[in-house]
């Protein structure tokens, strides 16, 4: 089953995460099959905090795959802002 999730990236205390469509049997450092976005909770300034490409995470819900939790509320306040 496919699911949409985050990756964690980043530094000690400065994490970064990769929003990618991934088989939920994998470990989420594995093979992915297409990476959505990103979501920076550190960010400061001008920097960005959140993007995601909600027409391709769109096309996968259609397709069956499943968001996490949290990528759903992100997905919720990316299409709330645009």
């Amino acid at each position: 089953m496919l699911t949409i999730r985050l990756a964690r990236g980043g530094a000690n205390k400065r994490p970064y995460y990769r929003i990618f469509v991934g088989d939920s049997r994998r470990a989420t450092t594995g093979k992915n099959v297409e990476q959505l976005g990103f979501f920076n909770p550190m960010a400061t300034g001008e920097e960005e905090t959140l993007r995601i490409d909600l027409k391709r995470a769109q096309y996968w819900v259609e397709k069956g795959a499943k968001p996490s939790d949290r990528v759903a509320k992100l997905m919720k306040q990316a299409a709330k802002a645009a």
